[in-house]
């Protein structure tokens, strides 16, 4: 049972990754009418919910089933820190962009869309990090 748990904990944490990493990829393309920036908003706020939501649920799983989180070594625990930071940033930001980008200039827009891409990316790659090292 403890391995279904893992895996649909992991499930939600990898489609949140993708939609935090290509939904602002997506926004810094030129202009599609389709998406709408506050659409692309919206699912990056939820994504990094999910995201953060699902992280936590890997170490409740493992306090479930094993009684204690666990056990991170010093470059994972760097790794954590680092998705810990994107997720809470890209939150934030995904959440000010979603309530105050329509009265954003192109330019603070196109910053926003670049940093929460850089957030979605370096996320990922802590995650391989995170992954291997613990």
């Amino acid at each position: 049972m403890e391995n279904l748990a893992y895996a649909l904990v992991q499930l939600v944490h990898n489609f949140g990754a993708v939609a935090v990493t290509a939904a602002p990829i997506v926004a810094l393309r030129p202009a599609d009418a389709s998406i709408g920036d506050r659409t692309l908003a919206g699912l990056v706020v939820v994504a990094w919910a999910l995201q953060i939501a699902s992280g936590i649920s890997f170490g409740l799983t493992s306090l479930h089933y094993y009684g204690v989180l666990p056990d991170l070594g010093a470059t994972a625990q760097a790794a954590l820190v680092v998705k810990v930071s994107c997720a809470v940033g890209g939150l934030a930001l995904s959440a000010l962009l979603l309530a105050r980008g329509a009265r954003w200039s192109a330019r603070a827009h196109d910053r926003s869309w670049r940093t929460l891409a850089g957030l979605g990316a370096t996320a990922l790659a802590g995650a391989a990090v995170l992954r291997w090292f613990s």
